[in-house]
């Protein structure tokens, strides 16, 4: 009897982390097998889930419609995703929303050499959702819990994915350290927003 392969989780992380987590890979030679982004905390991801503000939506496509949307997190940085003809749900979205506009993002992240070398992370959504502020904020904290989780594990056991993550990414340069203070941030900037909103 086949299995039917159950899907991966939708990971929460904020942009920073995701954009530096150029290093992909397979656990298997199957050509179906799954491609995974290893996280710089040290978690593989297939799948992963984000909220923020589509900032500005731009059909790329030279032949046909391929569009391309900025999502920014709380801290100001930026999640690219692009739909085109074989995610047509995500593209009207893209083509229809009118930024800026709260969105949930579910997809795969998709990396991109550049011809100067350069990697470039970016979503291939299975969905892109309007949503309203109180989704955005509750993502924003549930993102900060899990990426503050990461960072500790990370810090404090020696699984496979964290020893790959010291093996591919620079932790001298960019310690995981990092990431916990992105979270803090977040949550800051969160605070920030919704003090003025109660002050109004």
């Amino acid at each position: 009897m086949a299995t039917t392969p159950t899907r991966e989780v939708a990971r929460r992380v904020f942009a920073r982390e995701f954009n530096d987590a150029t290093y992909t890979f397979k656990e298997s030679d199957d050509d179906r097998a799954p491609v995974y982004a290893l996280l710089p905390t040290g978690q593989r991801v297939n799948r992963i889930f984000v909220v923020g503000t589509l900032t500005e939506t731009e059909d790329v496509g030279e032949d046909s419609e391929y569009w391309q949307g900025r999502v920014v997190d709380p801290n100001g940085d930026t999640f690219f995703t692009y739909a085109g003809q074989y995610q047509p749900d995500a593209a009207s979205m893209l083509r229809e929303l009118e930024p800026p506009a709260y969105v949930s993002v579910v997809g795969k992240p998709r990396t991109y050499e550049t011809d100067d070398g350069d990697v470039n992370v970016s979503i291939r959504p299975e969905s892109i959702t309007a949503v309203d502020e109180a989704t955005r904020d509750r993502w924003v904290v549930e993102t900060a819990e899990r990426t503050i989780e990461r960072v500790q594990a990370c810090e404090e056991t020696d699984t496979e994915y964290v020893r790959m993550a010291r093996e591919q990414y620079d932790q001298d340069e960019r310690p995981v350290e990092n990431y916990r203070r992105t979270a803090i941030e977040a949550l800051e900037s969160l605070e920030a927003e919704q003090a003025e909103a109660s002050a109004d």
